[in-house]
Order: C-alpha cells, then sequence, then structure tokens
C-alpha cells in the first residue's frame, strides 16, 4: 500500500510540473476535488475525447451525437429519480470529525484482501514461473480461496443492505470488521445517513420570482428528452443511438483521488435505443464493444476487468463495470447498463407526452428500451496517465522519467531542436515546425543541451524528436528519435510527415477494434 501510495503521489506531481493538470484557485489555497486542466492537458483530454467521439460516432452510422444543455427543467430530475433516489450513504467519524461515504470504507476494507490475493499470486507466479497457472492457482489455493469469499461475502451483504436501505446494517457491518477512520484511526462513528449528490441553484432576475434548478448530475437525461427530436430529424430507426460528452456535477461526500472523483467532471455517453426484449443481447454486445475500444490504446489486457454490479441502480435489470488498475487499485472506468425503458417512460408520464417510437415493419409503436455506455472522461485521462508514467534504468545506470503515452492521445507529437543556435540551423528547425505544424501539434525547443532536451520531452510525453544539425543544411535529413526506444534515424525531411502520421493516425489504432 505504502507503493500504490508513493506511486500515485508521483503521478499527481507529475502532472503538475508537466502542465496536464493544475488545482483549481491554486493562489487562494485551492478548492477542494475541483481541479484545472493545463495546457498539456487540455490537449490530453481533447484528444481522448476526439478518441471515443470518432469510434462512438463517426465510425457508426446509426449512432448520431449531441450537446444537450447544463440546466434543464426541473421535473427533468423528478422524472429521472435523481430527486427521491439520487443518494449516497453518508457516515462521520466522531473523534476525527471526518465525513464519509459508507459503502467506499467498506469498498477499501475489500480493496485490501484484493490487494493480499494478487500478493499471493505474484508469489506463486515467482515460485513456478512459466508453469503457473493463474486460474488454477485462484480456484484451489486454500488462503486465496478464503480471500476471495470473504471479500464476496462482504460486497454481497452491502449491496443487499443498501438495496433495502438498511443503514443500520451498513454501519453494523463497518462495526464488524473493525473499519477505522483512515485519518485518525478511531471506529467511534455515528449512524449512517442518507445524502443527496446534486447542486441546487436559481434561475431568474430577483430571488422572490427565480425557479429552484439543479446542475446536471449526469449527461444522459438530455438524451432522453431530446430522444423524439433526434429520431424524427435524422430518421433513426431502432437500434439506434445517441451520443454527448459534457459537464456534470455531484457534491460529493468525500471527494478524493486526485482527478479520479471530483465535484464538477466530464462525461462520454452513448443512449442507445432497442427494442424489448433485446436488452441481454445488446449488453453482451456492447460490454464486447467497449473492452476492444479501450485494448486499441494498448494499455495491457490485465489493466482491465469486468466487474457485474451485486446492488443494481433504480432504472436497471443489468449492469457492469469495466474496472482499471489505477495507482490506488482496481476502480470503475466505464459502465454498461441495460436501462430497460425506465427513463422514457418515466419522462412520458411525468410530460405528458408520448416518447414512442413507431416501427413501420411490425406498424406497432412501443416504448424503446435504453442500453448505456458511460466513461467519465477525467478517470479516463487519470488511467491513460498513471499507466504511461514509467521509471526506466538506462544501460549506463541513469534513470530517466518517460510518460508512454498512447502516440495519437500524446499532446505535443513532435518537438523540433536546432542543435545550435546559430548557422542556420534554427531557421530550418522553424521551416519544419511551420510545415509540421498544419497536421500536428508540435513544438520549437533550442534551450539547454540536447539530451536535456531529449529527458525533457520524454517526461512530458511526445513521441518524436527532430533534430537539425550541419548535415542537415547540406542534404536536407534530420535525426529523429523515437521516444519508447529512444532509437535515433536518419532521414529526408521530406519524409518526416509521413513517419510521424504512421505513428498517430486515429484511423490506424481504432481499425485495432474492428
Amino acid at each position: 500500500m505504502a507503493k500504490q501510495e508513493d506511486d500515485f503521489k508521483r503521478v499527481i506531481s507529475h502532472a503538475k510540473e508537466y502542465g496536464y493538470v493544475f488545482q483549481s484557485s491554486e493562489i487562494y489555497d485551492g478548492l477542494s476535488a475541483v481541479y484545472d486542466y493545463a495546457q498539456n492537458g487540455a490537449e490530453l483530454k481533447k484528444n481522448i475525447r476526439d478518441y471515443w467521439w470518432k469510434a462512438m460516432v463517426q465510425l457508426n452510422d446509426n449512432i448520431v451525437g449531441i450537446d444537450a444543455a447544463i440546466f434543464m427543467h426541473p421535473t427533468t430530475w423528478k422524472a429521472s429519480g435523481h430527486v427521491d433516489a439520487f443518494n449516497d450513504p453518508m457516515i462521520d467519524n466522531k473523534d476525527s470529525k471526518k465525513r464519509y461515504r459508507a459503502d467506499v470504507l467498506v469498498e477499501d476494507y475489500v480493496a485490501k484482501i484484493e490487494a493480499k490475493i494478487e500478493k499471493e499470486v505474484a508469489k506463486a507466479e515467482k515460485r513456478f514461473g512459466d508453469k503457473f497457472d493463474k486460474e488454477q492457482f485462484l480456484a484451489t489455493n486454500q488462503r486465496v480461496v478464503d480471500y476471495q469469499e470473504q471479500a464476496k461475502s462482504i460486497l454481497s451483504r452491502l449491496a443487499k443492505s443498501l438495496e433495502k436501505e438498511d443503514l443500520a446494517d451498513v454501519k453494523k457491518l463497518i462495526e464488524e470488521l473493525e473499519i477505522a477512520c483512515p485519518m485518525s484511526g478511531s471506529k467511534n462513528w455515528t449512524d449512517v445517513k442518507q445524502f443527496n449528490l446534486m447542486f441546487g441553484t436559481k434561475l431568474g432576475a430577483s430571488a422572490e420570482s427565480a425557479m429552484d434548478l439543479y446542475l446536471r448530475p449526469e449527461t444522459a437525461q438530455g438524451i432522453f428528452v431530446n430522444f423524439l427530436n433526434v429520431q424524427k430529424t435524422s430518421r433513426m430507426k431502432i437500434p439506434f443511438g445517441i451520443a454527448q460528452t459534457g459537464k456534470a456535477f455531484r457534491n460529493e461526500i468525500v471527494a478524493r483521488q486526485f482527478i479520479f472523483r471530483m465535484r464538477e467532471f466530464e462525461q462520454m455517453e452513448m443512449q442507445f435505443f432497442i427494442k424489448p426484449g433485446t436488452q441481454m443481447e445488446w449488453y453482451e454486445t456492447w460490454k464486447e464493444n467497449r473492452m476492444k475500444w479501450h485494448l486499441s490504446l494498448g494499455m495491457g489486457e490485465d489493466n482491465y476487468r469486468f466487474h457485474d454490479h451485486e446492488k443494481l441502480a433504480h432504472y436497471a435489470d443489468a449492469a457492469a463495470d469495466i474496472e482499471f488498475r489505477f495507482p490506488f487499485g482496481f476502480k470503475e472506468l466505464e459502465g454498461i447498463h441495460s436501462r430497460t425503458d425506465f427513463d422514457l417512460g418515466n419522462h412520458e408520464k411525468y410530460s405528458g407526452k408520448k416518447l414512442q417510437y413507431f416501427d413501420p415493419e411490425t406498424r406497432e409503436s412501443y416504448v424503446p428500451y435504453v442500453l448505456e455506455t458511460s466513461i467519465g472522461l477525467d478517470r479516463m485521462f487519470l488511467a491513460v496517465f498513471s499507466n504511461s508514467l514509467q521509471e526506466e534504468e538506462l544501460e549506463n545506470g541513469t534513470f530517466r522519467t518517460v510518460l508512454k503515452l498512447p502516440p495519437v492521445l500524446a499532446p505535443t507529437k513532435a518537438a523540433i531542436f536546432p542543435l545550435l543556435k546559430k548557422d542556420g540551423l534554427p531557421e530550418l528547425a522553424q521551416e519544419i515546425v511551420d510545415d509540421l505544424k498544419w497536421d500536428f501539434n508540435v513544438l520549437y525547443d533550442e534551450k539547454d543541451a540536447v539530451g536535456r532536451r531529449y529527458r525533457r520531452q520524454d517526461a512530458n510525453g511526445t513521441p518524436f524528436c527532430i533534430t537539425v544539425d550541419h548535415q542537415s543544411l547540406e542534404d536536407r535529413t534530420v535525426t529523429i528519435r523515437h521516444r519508447d526506444s529512444m532509437e535515433q534515424e536518419r532521414v529526408a525531411i521530406a519524409d518526416v510527415k509521413r513517419i510521424i502520421h504512421e505513428q498517430v493516425d486515429m484511423k490506424t489504432w481504432l481499425q485495432k477494434i474492428q
């Protein structure tokens, strides 16, 4: 656990030092769980969003995108169930005066059990080498089996208690597990209470006439209320999807773990409208599709896993998370939910407007079912950034810090260096910059020795460094250095654009999904 904490601190420090993420309003001592994306972070975030949008909207003939408003009529949130059911179980420690989500305290306890399982697996893997069968070990090693049963039993009980809203049993579970306050070590807990997560605000010119509104806690409802508008204007036939990306706001009890859990965050969601009765087939299809999208980035199959929900949300008949191995353990990255006809049915009921689809083949009208995929853009940013940050020992015994971002997502694709700040080298380097910047985000750097400039760009995640020297003036060739391998090759200036394009082109990466 100490190593995990150190690794995570390194991620946070590197994100600030290299212009990826800053604490919001830092000069005023910041605002809890609110962050700003800096110059490189804004580019990485945009590239992740574009990678999702191209895969989800542009490459699917039956999916279109919208951009719904953050403010919505307040009845929207009554119909969606958020006013009555959008709660988290809250518990306070009487001694430290710190507030926690009760379910997260239990889940963190289970995460420690899972860490013990991984430790046993690692030991066995080292002992048996190539002969090691992980599945057999997990199924037969008694200590590991006991750990697994313990974790499953705890999560199952938690899910049942939350489903029945038996908050007294949630507290009892925390006490039985002897869970202590992470800050003080105290086990002196208050009762568990429900806490609504929506931010309230007002719309109007004066306090007397202002309407009570909410900042949207999710982007999905903007899709549902526009279902018929989109279907009719685009003449879509079921099955079809509507996608959007945008900000959402939740008044988290305990917002923590850097940008993993924030009060202002961005979602990338797609609601897929289907015929009732086909939801399980589409549920499995979208689970497979979304996992392929994640794996296309090459961040390691072992870093992902599916987790089926023990406790289903009020709108779902099936739900699973794609979890990613963050520096603090496996946590939810994306959700795939079968939402049935809950949303459209309730909006039909509360608005008094029909939200039905007329099937021209069967000549019948029905309220479609919905299959949802929802991913947190900020969490995806953290997954990519934390997985890419590595310390490498070189052959000469020195170390380098390298941010091995997938080149397709890297904020800067290439850095162009003149070897010296004289003899016409800066002018030729600037000529290359001026040509490449029409196709890629590139930068010019002439400060410090070339070796230092390489290290700076390694830590910044730049896939290519291009050095202009005196030979470049004679034969119009340059040295191109590859970030991950550190290999250098001499190439013609005319070929540089093609070489970069082959490595960063979105088409090349997304074709892995097909």
